[in-house]
């Protein structure tokens, strides 16, 4: 029997109304992710991929709502719970890193104070225990002399060393799932390798499932084990890492490897793809890349873009690279 997947993601559609009509920021998106499993989430700016991580922890601003497709933790619907129970999965069952880790941690108490309260609220433990276990969890993000840096404030702690306390916060209380939303971003690379190498460690100890967020094709290479790039809220290539930098199979996808350091080695100039994503309130006819892609015909411009489901299962794109598919003749 398959082992049934930590996170589901199911049609997943994310509306906001606005005065000139319905954005749609998430469309129709999908994906799993099983237990010890790290899905890198990656595209420009507006791709929707941090959306998508807070619609499925239930972090969304108003007046965005879902208005389609579901969520399913451990095969438990979550996407339309009431805000009280979801409360209580968060933490619990679900965790959160933010890219920013001043934003989510309290000026104002210290880390073992912010610590403590998460898993007693969680947990059903006493403050002694729960203390414990708060020093037990810096230790494991390779904070230094943890029981001494437990009283500590925020302010008191370097970037790096602020974002392991993040990471310590998400997993206190044993969650299954984690969203890591750009947790490298504002670090310099010495310290972004750590954290990457910190999240693939305690993924594999913990059996975590992780969906890490970022548009740092390095940071995917290095981290994940499987790679949804997303482009104008739609899924347009999902598979394996590997498979998917090195025979990308969406032009967007290969766009995005191409325009990386590495792969412009020896030239003077790093590649990029033309223009600029769309507006969600200005998508163009037919696929939303077909203006920016230099293979798109036809039928790119005049239908809208596949699903996955619809083409070879892996790129959403009517004619994905490394095909024999032509384009065809209806006038």
């Amino acid at each position: 029997m398959t082992e049934t997947p930590v996170l589901s993601v199911r049609d997943l559609t994310v509306e906001i109304p606005t005065r000139h009509g319905i954005l749609r920021p998430v469309d129709q998106v999908s994906y799993d992710i099983r237990a010890g499993e790290i899905l890198g989430v990656v595209g420009e700016s507006g791709a929707g991929k941090s959306m998508t991580g807070n619609a499925v922890i239930g972090l969304l601003d108003p007046p965005a709502r879902i208005t389609g497709g579901e969520v399913l933790l451990k095969g438990e619907p979550i996407h339309d719970i009431p805000r009280a129970r979801l409360r209580r999965l968060r933490g619990k069952h679900m965790g959160m890193i933010f890219q920013d880790p001043l934003t989510s941690l309290n000026p104002l108490l210290t880390i073992g104070d912010q610590l403590t309260e998460t898993i007693t609220e969680h947990l059903n433990v006493g403050q002694d225990e729960a203390r414990k276990r708060a020093i037990a969890a810096l230790d494991e993000v390779g904070i230094p002399a943890a029981s001494a840096r437990i009283g500590s404030y925020p302010h008191e702690f370097s970037g790096g060393m602020r974002q392991r306390v993040v990471i310590a916060l998400a997993l206190c209380a044993e969650p299954e799932l984690v969203i890591a939303d750009e947790p490298t971003t504002a670090l310099d690379v010495s310290v972004q390798a750590q954290i990457v190498a910190l999240l693939k460690r305690l993924c594999r100890e913990r059996g975590v499932a992780v969906m890490l967020v970022t548009h740092d094709m390095g940071v995917i290479a290095e981290a994940a084990d499987r790679v949804a790039v997303m482009y104008a809220g739609r899924l347009a290539e999902l598979g394996p890492v590997r498979e998917v930098i090195t025979n990308a199979h969406h032009p967007y996808t290969a766009g995005l490897m191409a325009s990386t350091p590495l792969a412009s080695v020896g030239q003077k100039r790093l590649k990029q793809i033309p223009g600029a994503m769309p507006r969600l309130g200005a998508l163009p006819d037919g696929c939303a890349f077909h203006p920016r892609c230099e293979y798109a015909q036809d039928k790119c411009r005049r239908d809208p873009g596949p699903s996955l489901q619809a083409c070879d299962g892996r790129a959403a794109c009517w004619f994905p690279l490394g095909t024999t598919q032509k384009e065809d003749t209806v006038a």
